[in-house]
């Protein structure tokens, strides 16, 4: 670690993503067909979808969010020291987004973008069955390029948290790489979520080279991962991963979790919820609890009941980011 990091004080996370307003409300299945949407999904959409299908919608909830925001949002709720990184446009959205991140204690320096598209927003559609169909006019975020990725910040923190959402674009691609190499220069580690079989699906061979040569921790849930490796069992994909990257932490639902590592495999079962009311950030959170329990020392399996625990406390509510102290909530579990 640099000398300036060491002065600037160490950072547990720093996440980087997608910098996303996001917009939920609840709907039924007739309005899911209605705009030819896959139900427990995610889909790109246009600035003018975006405006029809908002236009559309139910009273909703607009809260700052991105998937690597929303572990962000976890990890300063378990009381971790965080930072994050994703563009914004200078409009009233990037103002929301970037009050509300600091307003919750991540670190956010990121210059808002005086040109181009307008900020992110993701349009979250709830159905009765608590899945959540996301919609999501990218904007400004997707923009992030490998300027952006602040030196000293990887240079600071234990953990670069990546969001595979972001994997579409070359500039993207090129920040990913950019700051797995500066975690490695800093002997620092690298982690990396898959984020959705959508994403899994389109940039499969560059997500296999990129979790290969740079992931140290891959968060994935049971679609995804065998996806990523075109298998037809979890099984079979847990036999790859375990050859690719140090860790693997594979969500599998109310199943809970399956953490891998070299020999090492650690079944951990999911935290009782009372009823399911919104799945929204359940992935998200799980990280965030890994990650606070890693970079704490913590063992594989407690590093994954953390996560567990984040995980049941947010679909236990309609929204992605948690609505009790996380930090309070684990020290009563564990």
């Amino acid at each position: 670690m640099t000398d300036t990091a060491a002065q600037a004080g160490e950072l547990d996370v720093l996440c980087v993503g997608n910098s996303i307003v996001d917009v939920l409300t609840q709907t039924d299945d007739a309005t899911l067909e209605q705009f030819g949407m896959v139900k427990g999904t995610m889909a790109l959409i246009d600035a003018e979808q975006a405006e029809a299908l908002y236009a559309h919608m139910s009273p909703a909830i607009e809260t700052s969010g991105g998937s690597a925001g929303n572990t962000a949002a976890g990890l300063a709720s378990l009381d971790a020291t965080c930072a994050f990184i994703g563009r914004v446009r200078d409009d009233q959205l990037g103002d929301i987004f970037t009050h509300d991140i600091r307003s919750i204690g991540v670190e956010y320096a990121t210059p808002a973008a005086t040109d181009g598209p307008p900020t992110a927003r993701c349009l979250i559609l709830i159905t009765p069955d608590a899945q959540r169909t996301m919609n999501t006019f990218l904007g400004a975020s997707v923009n992030l390029g490998p300027e952006d990725i602040d030196a000293d910040l990887v240079a600071r923190a234990k953990v670069t948290y990546l969001e595979g959402y972001l994997w579409d674009r070359d500039e993207a691609k090129q920040a990913f790489l950019r700051a797995a190499a500066l975690a490695a220069a800093n002997d620092r580690t690298v982690s990396l979520s898959l984020s959705d079989p959508f994403c899994v699906d389109r940039h499969r061979e560059s997500f296999r080279e990129f979790v290969s040569g740079h992931v140290d921790i891959l968060f994935a849930n049971e679609d995804e991962i065998m996806s990523l490796y075109q298998v037809d069992t979890f099984d079979e994909a847990l036999q790859h991963v375990r050859q690719d990257c140090r860790i693997a932490a594979l969500t599998r639902s109310e199943k809970g979790s399956v953490v891998v590592a070299g020999d090492e495999v650690h079944v951990v079962d999911a935290e009782p919820v009372g009823k399911v009311v919104d799945t929204t950030g359940a992935g998200d959170q799980f990280a965030a609890g890994f990650l606070y329990g890693y970079t704490r020392g913590r063992d594989l399996a407690t590093c994954a009941r953390i996560g567990g625990i984040a995980a049941a406390e947010v679909i236990a509510h309609v929204g992605p980011r948690p609505q009790v102290k996380l930090a309070d909530l684990v020290a009563q579990k564990l």
